[in-house]
């Protein structure tokens, strides 16, 4: 018999039945550590599984001396998996189905006793108590929840995987005509977020960028800017965060969006003449009276404002940058350079618009071949 293990390494202790037995002290999914028990009909064999067992403990992997339950597993994956590695944005919205839907729905089911069934009908509630895209998306963070746990060896089979998301049925957006986009403008020229809506509708910027926009990335003389930021409330506090595909985006500025940053930095020096002591120094473009960091929601709202006072229709300020890719195509740019301005991570994205605001085009161009095929008769 080899000599006796160090502390920690567990013990081989051989049964009345005349198997073997190996205890080891393990980490547990919830952080813990507890007994897990190992047999085998020979010494070899069960101290085998007994050095599988500590060399798991050395690397951090969580043993479940019992099947982990999901209430278990997902507030440690997203603890330890989750808020590490991903955006804090990321890790806010995983969090959040985590906390509404899926503790309430699987968190009694076992990692290891979850079968296709229980996602099906995990869906079908979620769909029914919210959207078929909220499922889905429900559906993602479950499925990546359980590849971290057979990553970990902790399941066999990833069951999620074997559930089909619902299909989404996706809201067509009108975009704004040339005509109401021009009735907008007009109506917002004197409001105090004016340039912030210009910035929207010639540049497709989204609501986060433009409040985390810094003067230090504007240059008015050559006309450029350049988007490295965005910025969210995000649990309660404002929080400043790469884009949303990671990449700074250099833009060269129309001329519409250079004077309104002018008129904007000069109205913010009166303000700050203004607020004196109570002024609060910062490099951002769009701040409060007193220079603080303007909130995103309260640019949504006086986006919804002006567009219901001056009689266009109420769309979401993201609905904007449909309408940039329409103007865009309009005057005959490609899809490449629509797709750097909009800062999509895959053309695909921009195709799905290229393809909807194209339609004008093709139908004039198929009116030209009416006439071709007509012309001799």
């Amino acid at each position: 018999m080899p000599k006796r293990n160090p502390n920690g390494a567990g013990t081989v202790t051989k049964r009345k039945d005349g198997r073997y037995q190996a205890a080891v002290y393990v980490p547990q999914p919830d952080g813990t550590r507890a007994r897990k028990i190992v047999y085998g009909k020979t010494w070899d064999e069960c101290d085998d599984k007994r050095r599988e067992l500590v060399e798991r403990d050395q690397q951090g992997i969580p043993t479940p001396t019992r099947s982990a339950k999901l209430s278990e597993w997902l507030p440690y994956w997203l603890e330890h998996f989750i808020k590490p590695q991903c955006k804090r944005t990321t890790a806010s919205k995983y969090e959040m189905h985590v906390r509404l839907y899926l503790l309430p729905l699987l968190g009694s089911k076992g990692l290891e006793s979850l079968s296709p069934r229980d996602v099906r009908l995990f869906l079908a509630k979620v769909t029914e108590r919210a959207s078929a895209a909220t499922a889905k998306e429900s559906h993602k963070v479950l499925r990546t929840a359980l590849t971290s746990a057979c990553r970990d060896e902790l399941i066999s089979r990833n069951v999620a995987m074997m559930v089909p998301p619902p299909r989404v049925v996706s809201k067509e957006s009108r975009p704004w005509t040339l005509d109401e986009t021009l009735t907008f403008l007009a109506a917002a020229r004197t409001d105090p977020l004016y340039a912030a809506f210009v910035l929207a509708i010639a540049l497709g910027m989204r609501r986060g960028e433009i409040v985390g926009l810094r003067w230090s990335d504007v240059d008015l003389d050559n006309r450029t800017l350049v988007v490295r930021e965005q910025v969210q409330r995000i649990g309660g506090e404002l929080y400043s965060g790469t884009t949303k595909n990671g990449k700074r985006r250099p833009i060269p500025l129309p001329r519409i969006c250079v004077v309104a940053l002018r008129w904007h930095r000069m109205r913010q020096d009166v303000l700050r003449h203004l607020a004196g002591a109570e002024w609060q120094e910062s490099d951002y473009v769009f701040t409060t009276r007193t220079g603080r960091l303007v909130e995103p929601t309260n640019v949504y709202r006086s986006f919804r404002r002006i567009a219901a006072a001056a009689g266009v229709p109420v769309v979401r300020m993201h609905d904007a940058r449909h309408g940039t890719a329409t103007l865009l195509v309009a005057c005959g740019v490609s899809p490449r350079i629509v797709m750097e301005i909009l800062g999509h991570s895959q053309i695909g994205l921009t195709m799905n618009v290229y393809a909807h605001v194209t339609q004008d085009s093709q139908r004039d161009a198929l009116a030209n071949m009416d006439r071709l095929l007509r012309q001799r008769r």
